[in-house]
């Protein structure tokens, strides 16, 4: 144990240690990692990126792709995130065994809560203290009704392709349905390009299968390709660092957000390809990728879906002849072969339009002035010292690298020396003695933490499972493997050398063996390649919280950037906290619970001043992108009608369900918003005292 100590410290002192103080880095110039095999090499899928892109911003905004004219685009229309605040909200259903699953509760200003609810500003905070300072104080309020985003309403599919309404016990106003509201909070879709997963809870996989979220796990996945012969076989696919594709294939199913059951994805592309690409929806004239495309009439773009797909990939994809069957759960097949690779092109359009909608031209990204800290040029003195507080906080080490995420690709804020090739899988301190529970090295997901938002019970998030049985966690697939000896489901190899608290720390030599995966691959770290035996790993988890093998991914959510924070409220997985204000209250108190997984020695109550605050929150307004807050070109958009609540009268043409009450977003071109319209505003800025 001492010869290991030593050789830390040794190891320590001569490696590069990155402390908490260093200015994150600006996101200009920087690349989105590759896709290998899309658009480049000798066979590419994509062989028009150009046309590519159009098809998947249509494909985004366009209101015939989901049930009931939502689109992607309803949940992500407002600085890529969701502007709505009536009839948001939704019981807390992932609280599972709890009364108050699928019942709502009054919310904290004394209102009804439930379908078609209006927010309010005194609704917020979701859990409310006595005194916001203090995390031990009286508790006034709390809930686990969750703040999200309305989605379709409850029906069936039928083999026409329409859905069929039916009795919607949980929302409804008396017997008429409202629209169904989603389980967590819609995050931005602004810079989710430099995610290595998606969703809060990481389904989205980064290995893109063609056909649904789960990557290689999904054992059955794959595409239909045309050979040489002319046969169409189906075959394995697997594109890297494409998360957004993969997290594509899941709300245009999902009958909470897009779709009525059993629908699927060659069903959604019988409907959309021969179709004019967003036909019922204004196109502005001067729109950044459809000007050149836009009808005529003003209305969608001239080229049917069908068109764009074979104008954007290669042939074998939808060149096939005959039919096909559809998924297990499909009745309305067969298809042809372009139907039936719907999902495909689907996927990889939707990647490739939201891998241009970057938001890196900030104050925050303006050039730096050499210093301790790096001190961006565009920041006001207010912002300055708001960065001095974002770093002595410890803000940076979650809301690290030019993102400001840590769940960010790691090939974007990783060391150059660092020896894994992603390094995904972390064990770090998430207790010091300071809490009165001695110290704790929980394992975890980077860039996936329990703050204590909620209580952990409300919602596992990371902690899940996939629909095959496997953790959703990076961690828990790692201990199963200590364990076994069997391979990680997901293609990732843990660098025990590379922890930032090895094994040999707090083993002995006796419960050690060596990590024969890599040890040959550490050089100087090499004495650090060492992991507990089976039985050793068994005995301590078998301990719980006391243990020294503590998987810390129960309750565990994806860190969000902060790029444009100041736009996309409300805040939390749950929705919970309507501004910034609230949001660094909350981390400066050190959360609203303590959580047996509770990351404490980076979410612990800190001693900051009121100014202090508020200078934190003044630099956090620095990481607004102009263009964002304008809708200037790349995030100009199509017109889009929205549904934001109910009328209390049956619909006149599906009079089982509550009439609609629609905004209408204009389109926008290249240039953004006019002073007619206005910027668009914090999401705090449209709710009523």
């Amino acid at each position: 144990m001492r010869i290991y100590f030593g050789l830390l410290i040794g190891l320590l002192i001569n490696t590069t240690v990155f402390a908490h103080s260093q200015t994150p880095p600006s996101l200009k110039g920087i690349k989105i990692p590759p896709t290998p095999g899309l658009l480049d090499g000798a066979d590419p899928i994509v062989i028009n990126k150009t046309a590519a892109i159009q098809l998947g911003k249509a494909l985004f905004w366009d209101m015939n792709v989901g049930v009931d004219g939502i689109a992607c685009a309803t949940c992500h229309f407002h600085a890529g995130a969701d502007g709505r605040f009536k009839n948001q909200l939704s019981p807390g259903k992932l609280h599972r065994g709890a009364s108050t699953r699928l019942t709502f509760s009054p919310t904290a200003s004394g209102g009804s809560g439930g379908p078609n609810y209006q927010m309010k500003a005194g609704d917020f905070p979701f859990y409310q203290l006595n005194n916001p300072a203090d995390r031990n104080s009286t508790v006034l309020f709390d809930t686990d009704d969750v703040l999200s985003s309305a989605g379709a309403f409850h029906g069936k599919f039928q083999k026409d392709g329409s859905c069929i309404s039916q009795p919607d016990s949980l929302f409804h106003l008396g017997g008429l349905n409202t629209r169904r509201v989603t389980n967590r909070q819609a995050p931005s879709i602004i810079n989710a390009a430099f995610n290595f997963r998606n969703f809060w809870d990481g389904r989205a996989n980064n290995i893109f299968n063609g056909v649904s979220e789960h990557g290689d796990r999904d054992v059955n996945a794959g595409v239909w390709v045309l050979q040489s012969n002319g046969k169409v076989t189906k075959q394995k696919l697997r594109l890297e660092n494409s998360a957004l594709a993969s997290q594509a294939m899941s709300p245009p199913l999902n009958s909470s957000e897009m779709s009525c059951s059993p629908r699927t994805f060659p069903d959604i592309g019988r409907n959309l390809l021969p179709r004019r690409a967003l036909e019922n929806q204004e196109i502005h004239p001067e729109d950044s990728v459809f000007a050149s495309v836009r009808h005529p009439s003003g209305k969608g773009l001239r080229k049917t879906y069908r068109e764009l797909i074979k104008k954007s990939f290669a042939p074998k994809f939808w060149n096939g002849t005959g039919n096909f069957p559809g998924a297990e759960d499909s009745i309305a097949g067969p298809y042809t072969h372009l139907e039936t690779n719907f999902s495909l092109f689907f996927g990889i359009a939707l990647q490739l339009y939201q891998q241009t909608l970057i938001a890196d031209q900030t104050p925050f990204d303006t050039p730096r002035i050499s210093g301790e800290p790096e001190m961006p040029k565009g920041l006001n003195e207010q912002q300055r010292e708001g960065l001095h507080i974002f770093l002595d906080g410890h803000c940076a080490t979650c809301h690290k690298g030019p993102s400001l995420s840590s769940a960010a690709h790691p090939d974007i804020y990783t060391n150059s020396d660092s020896l894994a090739t992603l390094r995904l899988v972390n064990r770090k301190t998430i207790n010091g003695s300071f809490t009165g529970h001695g110290v704790a090295q929980g394992i975890i997901d980077e860039g996936y933490f329990n703050t204590s938002v909620t209580p952990t019970e409300y919602d596992l998030g990371l902690g899940e499972n996939d629909p095959y049985g496997n953790p959703l966690s990076f961690t828990q697939q790692y201990l199963n493997s200590l364990l076994t000896g069997v391979g990680m489901i997901d293609p990732i190899t843990v660098y025990s050398c590379e922890l930032d608290n090895p094994f040999v720390m707090d083993f002995t030599a006796k419960e050690l063996i060596d990590d024969q995966e890599i040890k040959d691959k550490c050089g100087v770290r090499a004495v650090y390649a060492k992991i507990p035996q089976p039985t050793v790993i068994s005995a301590e988890l078998r301990k719980g919280l006391k243990g020294r093998i503590l998987p810390a991914v129960k309750g565990a959510f994806k860190v969000p950037s902060l790029r444009n924070i100041e736009l996309t409220g409300p805040y939390m997985h749950n929705g919970s906290m309507l501004t910034l204000e609230q949001v660094v209250e909350f981390y400066f108190r050190g959360g609203n619970f303590n959580n047996p997984h509770h990351f404490a020695t980076l979410v612990f109550q800190q001693g900051f001043s009121d100014t202090d605050k508020a200078n934190l929150v003044a630099f956090l307004k620095s990481l607004t992108d102009e263009r964002v807050r304008w809708e200037k070109a790349p995030f100009d958009h199509p017109q889009l009608l929205v549904p934001q609540g109910h009328k209390i009268t049956p619909d006149s043409k599906r009079p089982t369900r509550a009439e609609d009450v629609l905004i209408d977003i204009p389109a926008v071109g290249k240039n953004g918003r006019g002073a007619d319209l206005g910027p668009i505003k914090a999401f705090h800025e449209y709710l009523e005292e």
